[in-house]
């Protein structure tokens, strides 16, 4: 009867059974990223900023909110520590996310609820809250995630997920500035939020549907002896703290981009748009490249070829003394597309690839908040640079700081960069 049942296709072979339960995890993943990307997208980048001068923040307020996120990361170490003691990870995710999800969809309600005096209070309260509950929610989910994805499609399947959400939040995105151009005020923020409460709720009901997939341990039980593991790891304190080097370089000048576009160049915010457009569709073109690159060569190496050709992006901006300024803006923009897409891919894959299983969440931990600290301080050295420059000639400021900062990257990648990122 057994053999009869196989050859009529009613049992299937174990290997079958396993590859098609591996397909769902992979369906159940990407599915998931949907209504993730959706409301995250409409509570980003110039939404979050255009809601917060709504609710009258100053620029000092909205500085402190946008670095906000990347200083939480720190906080991921004692995380990394306490899920050690959790007897199933997935719970723990659907809850920590949950929170983030409700508490962030709830600043939309700040102009309902509070005073006009306390907006500004009461939304970063709420946002410090939310994004407090998503460091831990962030460490669940990479720890999950770098379970569910075999390790031999891992490169290719991100590749392509990355690409897919990617073009559908560029998509949103510009539905969401139509709304805002079309409603504009509090009207325009109200209907992003319906639709941010429809896809935050959505994104939760998704996680009930992850797999509770078995969670190898720490072999240790306390906490400095945990820590000390990826801080005894030579090659990979070596590789985070040199690309934590790297990110502060780099975000001294690129999340400034839009300042020197606006404030020095006089670009309005259509092509402004336009530009950022660009980038992501380099940016998701390359996903699907690096992607297939990662099925041949390691993390590591890849990693480093992705550093000059985020240096040349910077260093483009040079041209801006012989050439029209929108073909060197829009070359500079596609350039850095391309080299910051791969190089967030793949510094994910080589956390999650490249780390002992076992102690996989504390070296997450650890890489995000020596990045989450560069990335934080980054940006507020860049700032005051830009303002102790503010008398000097108007190149200098232009594109003055990007050339010294891509100097410095492709020195950075070419003197150190080749023998830490080596195999």
């Amino acid at each position: 009867m057994n053999i009869m049942r196989n050859r009529l296709g009613g049992a299937r072979p174990k290997g079958l059974r396993k590859a098609s339960v591996h397909r769902k995890n992979l369906q159940i993943a990407t599915f998931e990223g949907i209504p993730s990307t959706i409301f995250q997208v409409l509570l980003q980048g110039q939404f979050l900023t255009g809601f917060l001068l709504y609710l009258g923040a100053s620029s000092s307020q909205i500085g402190f909110v946008i670095a906000l996120t990347t200083l939480v990361n720190v906080a991921q170490i004692g995380v990394a520590f306490l899920i050690q003691k959790l007897p199933s990870r997935k719970w723990a995710m659907v809850t920590f996310i949950g929170l983030h999800r409700v508490l962030w969809g709830s600043t939309g309600l700040v102009p309902f609820i509070f005073p006009q005096e306390h907006w500004v209070t009461a939304f970063i309260v709420l946002y410090t809250i939310a994004f407090i509950a998503n460091t831990a929610g962030g460490v669940l989910w990479s720890s999950v995630i770098s379970d569910l994805v075999p390790a031999r499609v891992r490169g290719r399947y991100f590749g392509i997920r990355n690409t897919f959400l990617n073009a559908l939040g560029s998509l949103v995105m510009y539905g969401g500035g139509l709304v805002l151009d079309r409603y504009p005020g509090g009207h325009g923020f109200l209907i992003l939020y319906i639709v941010v409460w429809i896809f935050s709720i959505s994104n939760v009901i998704v996680f009930f549907f992850y797999p509770d997939v078995p969670f190898e341990k720490s072999e240790e039980k306390n906490f400095l002896p945990m820590l000390k593991k990826p801080l005894h790891d030579t090659l990979f304190m070596k590789s985070t703290l040199f690309l934590s080097a790297w990110l502060l370089l780099q975000n001294l000048t690129v999340p400034l981009y839009s300042y020197v576009m606006l404030q020095l160049l006089d670009i309005n915010y259509e092509t402004l748009s336009l530009l950022n457009v660009s980038q992501t569709i380099f940016m998701m073109a390359s996903f699907y490249v690096w992607g297939n690159l990662n099925a041949k060569y390691s993390n590591k190496r890849l990693l480093l070829w992705t550093l000059p050709i985020i240096a040349v992006s910077s260093l483009l901006w040079g041209l801006l003394s012989v050439l029209p300024m929108l073909l060197v803006l829009f070359a500079a923009h596609i350039v850095f597309g391309v080299g910051v897409g791969g190089f967030n891919q793949l510094a994910f894959n080589f956390i999650i690839g490249d780390t002992p299983k076992k102690e996989r969440p504390m070296y997450m931990a650890m890489y995000a908040a020596l990045t989450g600290l560069a990335a934080f301080f980054g940006p507020l050295i860049g700032g005051k640079i830009y303002e102790w420059i503010h008398e000097w000639p108007h190149w200098t400021q232009v594109y003055g700081m990007q050339l010294i900062v891509g100097a410095l990257m492709l020195a950075l990648a070419l003197l150190l960069g080749r023998r830490i990122l080596k195999d």
